[in-house]
């Protein structure tokens, strides 16, 4: 029952019948692990920019702009992935550029300051990369990290972060793209189901053929 309830409602991608949606559902970005780790180094990077970046500098304006880019293009791409893959490609590259930049942003900022960037296999950089995997993961996971250790510890965990936000970017434009080159994108779907939905209706005569018909006998009489 619950499922012909949805069907009828049109909430399980169909029109209420067996028809696809044109636009599909689409947004529930909020659920995408790209932007919640997007979402968390933005919300460190506010915290961190505060504490150890002068508020008046262009630094601080720009590592915080970046980390918010990177979070804000992952929703607006998964809102307009219904009606163009396209811009759904370019603003997941370019929420990936935001994040990229970011990166070397904390990178100069402990190069400038001689304090080491950890190596994957860094004890410390084991444990932070560890939390990716809690379920509950937010930026409270990483709060102690980032506000209550000193510079090197805060930087450290924010990139190990921002690299896992990364490698997930790349996986999700990996399979953007994959699907674009099998599915094409919203202007091939719309022709398809034009397409499909003058297959499926029953023959019918045009008004200009009947009016043609009647022409025709009436020449015949």
């Amino acid at each position: 029952m619950e499922e012909k309830r949805r069907q009828r409602n049109g909430t399980d991608g169909t029109h209420g019948t067996n028809e696809p949606r044109i636009i599909p559902p689409h947004g529930g970005y909020r659920n995408l692990k790209s932007y919640q780790a997007a979402e968390t180094v933005f919300e460190a990077t506010l915290s961190f920019c505060d504490r150890f970046i002068d508020r008046r500098s262009r630094t601080h304006d720009q590592m915080v702009q970046a980390a918010r880019s990177g979070k804000q293009n992952i929703a607006e791409a998964s809102q307009t992935s219904a009606t163009s893959k396209k811009t759904e490609l370019k603003l997941t590259g370019v929420a990936r550029a935001s994040l990229q930049e970011l990166l070397e942003d904390y990178e100069d900022f402990l190069r400038l300051r001689r304090l080491p960037i950890w190596p994957k296999d860094h004890p410390q950089a084991r444990i932070v990369r560890s939390l990716a995997y809690r379920t509950d993961r937010t930026y409270e996971t990483y709060r102690t990290h980032v506000e209550q250790s000193p510079p090197e510890v805060a930087a450290n965990t924010i990139l190990c972060v921002i690299h896992q936000a990364n490698y997930l970017l790349d996986r999700q434009l990996a399979s953007l793209e994959r699907h674009f080159l099998e599915e094409g994108g919203f202007t091939e779907r719309l022709y398809r189901a034009r397409s499909e939905h003058r297959r499926t209706q029953s023959p019918r005569s045009h008004p200009s053929d009947e009016s043609d018909e009647s022409h025709r006998s009436h020449e015949s009489q």
